[in-house]
């Protein structure tokens, strides 16, 4: 299987006429209206450096939080929320004949003086770390403040003193971790540094086939050689691989190191042909899709993007663009905005740490203890283990995010949504794993014809993206399943718009119908590629439509999901008539 995210915690040159001056530059602030956020201000931004908060739309449809339907759907889920959360307490209960067939998976915990849920690797081991981690942001973040303070006292230009300090700080951090397979990955960066200058002279259709042919194959050829040990290049070398840092595996982690490499050289090849002077200061979007003088993509600047510590073990992903851009213009981030996502993270930490502690989804899944379940039970199981999925992702990537914003970086954000705030599977995609995604559409799907050619792209995509994540046919069940599964969307979309009907009294019904299946599927679809396989959702589905207890259940399910679309619908409604403009 190929590495994937979830076992993933498992040139100094000069200024070029451009301005040196770091610390004492200041972005413009973007544009923030007064109009208060509300609720809205559950959804994080995109940037911490960018509000999504705008003049709200011309034509909004007034809202229907204070109508009689709107209660009724406040009343079923005063009871409905407690009922699902109750649910999982009590089949993690010791009395349950289940509960010995996982209970080697609980260890004791500091919650309620409950025992914890200790059954997945990867959040395992950023516990186990964390001490180290926070020591490390610390460190990390007061030696980049002083590089700043002392550069010009030392009379070194600031940009010239943070290459230094990306540089250093990248070459210790990565070698510390990987040892001497720090070697094979600046290697790698140099064979991607010729790639490039060699496909400058191919047409670029050409030269991009032949970048991601290269990188594809030296992704599989990694994990299939087990990193290469030096041993098997030569037997008198053997005696290095035993000096291989914290984390000999170093391959685990290179499919992130491979989206880095991919972007180094696309965005180098396209400066080909697009570069126009322009200031690096700007949007996201600007920075990411405005190229650098050709001077500018040298080796020590790959390489000090490639090693850049906050993001290097689990992202989120920047392109090269991005991240040249602020390096040679930083931004100004607010403290008010880090410390609202520090308040962010604490809160996935704590909600993760309260599911451990009372519900032991993730070891009755591992261990596949769910004999015995009425369809409910199994059915909440499948939820709240997908609830675990993406809080397990969630606080990896919101800590790292956390400690490029504490360094001055401002990474995008990877959850923009909750996986309970996802009504559609093409809007659920944009906020899943949000920066892949960006990095994903921008090299790969655009390139392939985008919207001209959707299903064969989308295809191509999601066939990428379960090969790069692991390559089993679990997880190539999962991207067919999901393209299969847009098709749907993509017909009803095309069959009733809502440019067209988006007024008539019956559209949001319809859509809320239509929302039911699109949940179902997509939740069927995750529990195949991420929880618990082809079988486990075979079985599940045998007991929902199989036994009449299980027909009941989907009937409850069904009216409940359709109270869940509403009430998303209208939190994206309640968004646009607070100017909040999100595209998923």
């Amino acid at each position: 299987m190929l590495p994937m995210h979830r076992d993933a915690i498992h040139g100094l040159h000069g200024t070029h006429g451009r301005p040196s001056h770091v610390q004492e530059m200041q972005m413009e602030e973007p544009e923030r209206t007064v109009r208060r956020r509300g609720v809205t201000l559950v959804t994080p931004d995109g940037y911490a450096t960018e509000s999504t908060t705008g003049a709200p739309p011309d034509h909004v449809a007034p809202a229907r939080w204070g109508t009689w339907e709107f209660r009724l759907y406040y009343l079923l889920a005063l009871f409905v929320v407690p009922y699902m959360i109750y649910v999982p307490i009590s089949f993690s209960a010791e009395s349950r004949p289940q509960f010995g067939q996982y209970a080697h998976h609980l260890v004791p915990g500091w919650m309620g003086g409950r025992h914890r849920d200790d059954s997945d690797v990867q959040y395992r081991v950023l516990r186990e770390f964390a001490g180290v981690l926070c020591a490390l942001v610390v460190v990390h973040t007061c030696a980049s403040a002083a590089f700043r303070r002392l550069a010009p006292q030392l009379g070194m230009a600031p940009r010239r003193a943070r290459a230094y300090f990306l540089l250093l700080t990248g070459l210790v951090f990565v070698g510390a971790l990987h040892g001497v397979n720090l070697v094979k990955i600046l290697l790698i960066s140099a064979g991607n540094q010729g790639l490039v200058l060699f496909c400058a002279r191919l047409p670029r259709a050409y030269a991009t086939a032949l970048v991601w042919v290269c990188h594809t194959a030296l992704l599989i050829a990694v994990f299939y050689l087990d990193g290469l040990p030096l041993g098997q290049i030569a037997p008198s070398l053997a005696w290095l691989d035993s000096y291989s840092g914290l984390m000999p595996r170093w391959y685990i982690h290179y499919n992130f190191s491979m989206l880095r490499l991919v972007s180094f050289a696309l965005d180098r090849l396209w400066a080909v042909d697009a570069y126009q002077a322009a200031p690096h200061a700007g949007s996201a979007k600007t920075r990411v899709q405005t190229p650098h003088a050709l001077h500018e993509y040298t080796y020590l600047s790959q390489v000090m993007y490639l090693l850049y510590p906050p993001l290097f073990l689990a992202g989120p992903i920047m392109t090269f663009n991005d991240f040249q851009a602020q390096r040679v213009e930083p931004l100004t981030i607010p403290w008010r905005a880090v410390l609202a996502y520090m308040a962010r993270c604490a809160l996935a930490i704590l909600s993760i740490e309260f599911v451990l502690h009372y519900m032991y989804v993730n070891a009755i899944k591992t261990a596949h203890a769910w004999e015995g379940f009425s369809p409910m039970e199994l059915a909440l199981l499948g939820f709240w283990s997908l609830e675990f999925m993406w809080l397990k992702l969630v606080v990896p990537w919101r800590t790292f995010r956390l400690w490029a914003l504490l360094d001055g970086v401002d990474a995008p954000e990877n959850m923009i949504r909750s996986i309970t705030n996802s009504p559609s599977a093409i809007l659920f995609w944009r906020a899943w794993h949000r920066s892949y995604n960006l990095w994903v559409v921008r090299y790969l799907y655009v390139p392939l014809g985008g919207a001209r050619h959707q299903l064969l792209a989308s295809l191509v995509v999601f066939t990428f993206v379960a090969l790069w994540h692991d390559l089993s046919f679990t997880l190539l069940a999962w991207a067919w399943l999901i393209v299969m599964f847009l098709v749907p969307e993509a017909v009803g979309r095309l069959l009733v718009p809502a440019r067209v009907y988006g007024q008539r009294v019956w559209f949001r019904h319809v859509r809320a119908l239509g929302t039911v299946a699109n949940l179902f599927m997509m939740m069927t679809a995750n529990l195949v590629g991420f929880v618990v396989g082809l079988d486990g959702v075979q079985y599940l589905w045998s007991q929902l439509i199989g036994t009449h207890a299980g027909v009941v259940c989907l009937v409850q399910l069904t009216c409940v999901l359709y109270t869940g679309a509403q009430l998303m619908y209208e939190y994206r409604e309640e968004e646009r008539r607070r100017g909040v403009l999100r595209n998923c």
